[in-house]
């Protein structure tokens, strides 16, 4: 047979394969609810996609020839697999294969990676595959089909573009903070434009590999009246906090962050800034297992976890962070 540049339909296997067990057309048709001529019809089709005969004359009826008894053996093998396939793929089916996922570190090491202990035990055929990206590298892996989950975040002062192409899920928001040198005077009642009018004067620190924090910096200095000057760029928040320890400037860090003994973490209350997280997938692929489960248990880890976020408004209570020496005066701490 020549296979070259030929293609051939599972339902045309099957026929071939009920002929090899019954022996008759009719028995075929009535066994797979259709008309004798189709079934001919079907097989005569087949055998011009093979390039070889596979029936022949036997009196009154027709048999297999050499070569349909031996596609016929194929048969067999082709469509167990196609029906292990549809079976492997069906939404209801248990998660397996390789799912790969590009997303932020935050998103990795607080959610993701915990999941994928959990996982390894109760679906051992899923394998998670992990890509460690910002927002932009991640959604262009999704985009190449180079990663089939992208976790990725925006803030609320600097929301991202939505692309109809995909499906978007929100996992978590989180307040953020000005992170500053410890001791450094601010105002107790300093909504966020005056602390950073406070800084005005100072180096800032954005993210190396993403623009959105330097640009909610800009909105908000903009709105205070100053051009912040962008200095040092750092993609890891520890290395944010030892540049902060250092001196080299102020920067936005995750409230409830541990902070280093030099770093203090004022509360950025009104406007506030508030990042928001997602879990990002091609729409219509919702639907692959491994895909849905591992979406829906992200979704249900944030969801849990959310509430574990310090409360910004409370009477008396910045965030509990006491290192920092609060000023009564705007006019006396900041030089506007």
């Amino acid at each position: 047979m020549n296979l070259n540049n030929r293609t051939m339909e599972t339902r045309r296997l099957r026929l071939l394969l009920e002929l090899s067990r019954l022996g008759s057309m009719r028995a075929v048709a009535d066994a797979m609810g259709t008309a004798t001529s189709t079934v001919s019809q079907q097989l005569t089709v087949l055998a011009k996609e093979m390039g070889a005969a596979l029936i022949e004359p036997d009196g009154r009826r027709v048999r297999l020839t050499p070569a349909g008894r031996r596609l016929a053996e194929h048969a067999v093998t082709i469509l167990a697999a196609v029906e292990a396939a549809r079976l492997d793929l069906a939404p209801e089916a248990d998660p397996n294969g390789t799912l790969r996922v590009a997303g932020f570190a935050t998103a990795i090491r607080a959610h993701l990676l915990p999941l994928v202990t959990e996982l390894a035990s109760d679906h051992p055929r899923l394998r998670v595959l992990v890509r460690e990206h910002e927002p932009a590298e991640a959604l262009h892996l999704l985009a190449a089909d180079e990663t089939d989950l992208a976790l990725t975040y925006d803030y609320n002062l600097a929301p991202a573009e939505t692309d109809p192409t995909v499906h978007v899920t929100t996992l978590w928001t989180a307040p953020w903070g000005l992170g500053i040198p410890t001791h450094a005077d601010v105002p107790q009642t300093a909504d966020t434009l005056e602390v950073f009018a406070c800084f005005s004067a100072h180096d800032w620190i954005v993210n190396s590999r993403n623009t959105a924090d330097e640009t909610v910096i800009r909105i908000l200095a903009s709105m205070a009246g100053f051009t912040p000057r962008i200095t040092h760029q750092a993609d890891s928040l520890d290395l944010v906090q030892g540049m902060i320890s250092a001196q080299l400037g102020v920067g936005l860090l995750p409230i409830g962050v541990a902070t280093f003994p030099q770093v203090c973490l004022i509360p950025l209350t009104s406007p506030r800034v508030t990042l928001r997280a997602y879990a990002v997938a091609h729409r219509g692929r919702l639907t692959w297992p491994p895909l849905a489960l591992v979406t829906d248990l992200l979704a249900q880890r944030t969801a849990t976890t959310a509430g574990d976020m310090p409360a910004l408004d409370r009477p008396g209570n910045l965030g509990g962070y006491d290192s920092c020496e609060f000023a009564n005066d705007v006019a006396d701490s900041c030089a506007l």
